[in-house]
């Protein structure tokens, strides 16, 4: 992306005169912050204790219940449910897998990997179908997903990932480029390719996670918010596990740490995994005679392939909502709990918005917000059950979490169950990451990251005869261990 570097550029930006920043996401401002629940009353003892009541944690204690109803299970919760981000995510529920295939194919194999791709688009089905069962309503609309490119670097990037892809789990029908002339759904200014996968639906992130809640409730789950946890201790001999809070401890004979982007908040997990910011605008609605110029009547989800890539959706009132990775890590790892976004990031995600869709240049932007999501350092999510001390964990998404984490959730509940079954033989169960540098290392290689992938997309932009990926870009892959 271009960078904004005048203070009139930024303000150039069309504002509602409802505009806020930060908060809470516009998905929240949409449907009204939840009343919140009561904290934990002081020391409890329980089979299961969650730590998180985002996706992860509800799924897991979901699945755990409707397996065995008898199970007593608990989920503390720092703030409320949905706080982080499962409540201020891009509502992408897609079969996108981060991580190197390679990596997890060297031990387990390469039919191993295969089948977490193939689970992963299962994954899809089963949330959408969780959803209607439950009566849980998310604006949910199985459009699939599209993946524009608009220079000639990015086409050959394009068609060389659905290559890749396709020796790694995807047939042909599972994501395949699409002929323009023959499906011209969807108008994106300067789209020279155009790639189309049905493994994906869009979501209204904050329905959704509050609806599970709700869910997990009902099956007779206690969700205690407004309970910081201090530590989460393993088993020592005869003590059994146990989460330390500013309110009691909870003892359980298995503990599920459900806290992505927050675990570096956890005592001694300050560098298992890297908080990185990801921000987000959404417009007003858009009027209908811009929809017809536009399209998008598929409502599918909308990403671009350049190195600092966008994720966009259509929202159920016919907004435009569109993210990006912004400023994404803060030195020593600081979070932002109010999720403002900062103004370089906010007019970033405006250029892309218009350099996609220029009829929508005067409509005017009505939210900004950011959230923290949870990066391993070889960029490889995780679900993992330690038998001998009762500690289990799951994330490290890399932003695709909306659906990993329910697969997670299914696994830890075979885990936690003992059960051996296709979900616990998956390749990423187990598996353990060395954590991040220090600082002040972990900072400058990240804004040395970030800033290689800026400048190869600005290159590949300005050479279109050039068809080739900058080398900008393989230097950032190779530094950041992707």
């Amino acid at each position: 992306m271009g960078l904004f570097t005048t203070a009139a550029q930024m303000r150039a930006i069309p504002r509602s005169p409802r505009f806020a920043n930060g908060g809470v996401s516009f998905w929240f401002r949409e449907t009204g912050l939840p009343e919140r629940r009561a904290a934990l009353p002081g020391t409890a003892d329980y089979d299961v204790c969650v730590v998180g009541a985002g996706y992860t944690g509800l799924w897991t204690a979901y699945y755990l219940k409707k397996e065995q109803p008898d199970l007593r299970v608990a989920v503390v919760e720092r703030e409320f449910a949905g706080f982080g981000a499962s409540g201020r995510n891009g509502g992408w529920l897609s079969a996108e897998f981060a991580g190197s295939r390679e990596r997890y194919a060297q031990s387990h194999g390469k039919a191993a990997m295969v089948a977490l791709q193939r689970a992963m688009m299962d994954t899809v089905t089963e949330v959408v179908s969780v959803t209607e069962a439950e009566g849980v309503d998310a604006d949910v609309v199985r459009g699939g997903m599209r993946l524009v490119a608009t220079n000639a670097a990015q086409r050959e990037r394009l068609a060389e990932d659905i290559e890749y892809l396709q020796e790694w789990g995807y047939w042909p029908d599972d994501i395949h480029l699409l002929d323009g002339e023959r499906d011209p759904r969807l108008s994106v200014s300067g789209a020279v390719a155009c790639a189309y996968s049905p493994h994906a639906a869009r979501v209204q992130p904050a329905k959704l996670v509050t609806g599970l809640a709700r869910v997990v409730e009902d099956l007779g789950v206690a969700v205690f918010e407004g309970t910081a946890v201090e530590e989460i201790r393993p088993r020592q001999g005869a003590s059994r596990p146990a989460v330390v809070t500013e309110h009691g401890t909870v003892y359980a004979d298995h503990v599920v740490r459900a806290t992505e982007g927050f675990t570096s908040t956890l005592r001694g997990q300050r560098r298992d995994w890297q908080p990185v910011n990801s921000s987000m605008i959404v417009t007003e609605p858009v009027p209908a005679q811009l929809w017809e110029k536009i399209g998008w009547e598929g409502r599918e989800l909308l990403g671009d392939t350049a190195h600092s890539h966008v994720y966009a959706q259509r929202t159920a009132d016919d907004r435009i909502a569109i993210g990006g990775r912004g400023v994404p890590h803060r030195f020593g790892s600081v979070q932002d709990d109010e999720g403002a976004t900062q103004p370089q990031a906010i007019a970033e995600l405006w250029q892309a918005l218009v350099r996609m869709f220029p009829d929508v240049a005067d409509v005017p932007v009505e939210h900004a917000w950011s959230g923290v999501l949870g990066v391993p350092r070889d960029w490889r999510p995780t679900v993992h059950l330690d038998t001998d001390t009762g500690l289990g964990w799951a994330g490290g998404y890399a932003g695709s979490g909306v659906a990993a984490s329910n697969l997670a959730g299914r696994t830890l509940r075979d885990l936690i169950l003992r059960r051996e079954t296709d979900l616990t033989r998956l390749p990423w169960v187990g598996h353990r990451v060395r954590g991040w540098e220090p600082e002040p290392l972990r900072w400058v290689g990240t804004q040395v990251i970030h800033g290689l992938y800026r400048s190869a997309d600005r290159r590949e932009s300005r050479t279109e005869d050039k068809a080739h990926t900058s080398r900008l870009a393989g230097i950032a892959s190779r530094i950041s261990g992707r």
